[in-house]
């Protein structure tokens, strides 16, 4: 019997995020309406989300040992994700993230990647890799941790599942750059924004050019339209509830949360989409990436 249900491996960041009357343009202004300071990362958001929705969890990361580290590891301890696998050293900064959201819950991130760019293989404790059903991976700002990643899953037993949401950061290296992921990916969770750059097509036919390079299910994240699921055979849109955002960020972390939560429960994949969808609506509406994320007692709403 494995240890973790899921276990994440990416970038780990203290979000400062700020509301703003207007996202200012290039030489521009715009005044701060209320700020915050939460515990972030895409992988890590993810993974607090199956945690939270009664998943057995853990993480592999790295941090510095400083105020940012030590609020990190306390906010993966509060909500019952193992840290053992997440690395701290007593050099560097640990990451930071900046964000600005401006009155329609829109927002632009500034990243400071710090010592999560630093994380070398022989950092990772293989006991995490290999004990868990699913290895979820997001994207770093560096070369070094990237391929890492990609020499972590050389060691991965096939009896693990491998998820794998590029975000902006990894798309940018295009799909032959990250086939040594892909083609180790079960699941796929792009954006619409992410699928193009991968593959320079729309969602629906991005997403073929997906399953066509060995990706067994790709779940796409399209906002307000909800999304769209599809393993080569099955296929399926699934729409969104109507919300009103306070702040979109975290969401397409959220809907992994869901969407992987269903697939960990041996859900269909429109059950995987609604699940998905439900999760990023809980989001969206409350500030912060992970203060709205579902409870699993509030399933029962579905």
């Amino acid at each position: 019997m494995t240890k973790f249900d899921a276990v994440g491996f990416g970038a780990l960041n203290v979000d400062k995020l700020f509301s703003v009357d207007r996202i200012a343009e290039r030489g521009g202004e715009s005044f701060v309406t209320y700020s915050t300071e939460s515990c972030g990362g895409s992988a890590a958001n993810t993974i607090v989300g199956l945690a939270r929705l009664g998943l057995k969890t853990g993480f592999i990361g790295k941090v510095a040992d400083d105020r940012e580290g030590n609020l990190l590891l306390q906010g993966f301890r509060s909500e019952n994700v193992d840290t053992e696998g997440i690395a701290v050293t007593k050099t560097g900064r640990s990451g930071v993230v900046m964000g600005f959201v401006d009155q329609q819950g829109e927002r632009t991130l500034y990243v400071d990647a710090g010592v999560n760019d630093e994380i070398d293989l022989s950092e990772i404790k293989l006991n995490h890799v290999l004990d868990t059903r699913l290895l979820h991976i997001t994207s770093f700002a560096g070369d070094r941790s990237f391929e890492s990643q990609v020499g972590i899953l050389e060691k991965v037993s096939t009896q693990t599942r491998i998820s794998f949401d590029p975000g902006m950061l990894y798309a940018r290296k295009g799909l032959a750059a990250l086939r040594p992921i892909v083609q180790r990916a079960f699941v796929m969770l792009p954006n619409q924004a992410e699928l193009r750059l991968l593959t320079g097509k729309e969602y629906k036919e991005g997403a073929e050019a997906l399953v066509d390079a060995g990706v067994k299910i790709v779940g796409v994240k399209l906002g307000e339209k909800g999304c769209y699921v599809t393993d080569g055979e099955e296929n399926t849109l699934v729409a969104a509830a109507r919300m009103k955002p306070l702040d979109t960020t975290g969401a397409g972390d959220a809907w992994n949360a869901g969407f992987l939560y269903g697939f960990l429960q041996g859900k269909n994949l429109e059950q995987c989409g609604m699940l998905g969808n439900f999760a990023a609506s809980r989001c969206i509406v409350k500030m912060g990436a992970r203060t709205g994320l579902p409870l699993e007692s509030e399933l029962k709403q579905l």
